[in-house]
C-alpha cells in the first residue's frame, strides 16, 4: 500500500514538475526559475521511498540527495553519446543539460520538503492512535 502511495504521489509531483517548466514564464520568476528542480528531487525521492519503503526517511533521503547529486555532477560531462541522450524530452527532464551549484540548493529543498511532510504526516498518525 505504501508503494503506491509514494508511486501516485510521485506522478502527482512529475505533473506539478512539467507544468512548472510549460508556465515558467507565468509563474513568479523565482518560483519558475527554481521549482522544476525542487520538484525533481521531490520525485527522486518519492520514487527511492516506492522501491525501499521500509528504510527510515533519512536513509532514503540521503539516497534520493546522493542521486540528484551524481545526476547534477554527471552534468560536467558532455562526451557526444551522453549530449545525444540529453537532448531527448526524456533525457533532458531527466539529466538535466549543465551543473549549477543552485540546482544542488534546489535539491536539499525539495527532498527535506517530502521527508519533512511525510515525517510530518506520521506524527499526526502517531497522535492520533493515542
Amino acid at each position: 500500500m505504501k508503494r503506491l502511495l509514494y508511486l501516485a504521489a510521485a506522478v502527482i509531483v512529475i505533473g506539478l514538475g512539467l507544468a512548472s517548466r510549460r508556465f515558467r514564464g507565468e509563474l513568479p520568476p523565482f518560483i519558475g526559475t527554481y521549482s522544476g528542480d525542487a520538484l525533481w528531487a521531490l520525485m527522486m525521492y518519492l520514487l527511492v521511498s516506492t522501491l525501499v519503503p521500509g528504510r527510515a526517511i533519512r536513509t532514503r533521503a540521503l539516497i534520493a540527495m546522493g542521486i540528484s547529486t551524481l545526476v547534477e555532477i554527471s552534468q560536467l560531462y558532455h562526451a557526444p553519446w551522453i549530449d545525444a541522450i540529453r537532448h531527448t524530452t526524456l533525457g533532458g527532464l531527466v539529466l538535466g543539460f549543465g551543473f549549477l551549484w543552485s540546482d544542488l540548493v534546489c535539491y536539499a529543498v525539495g527532498i527535506t520538503a517530502g521527508a519533512s511532510i511525510e515525517w510530518g504526516f506520521l506524527l499526526t498518525r502517531k497522535r492520533s492512535d493515542l
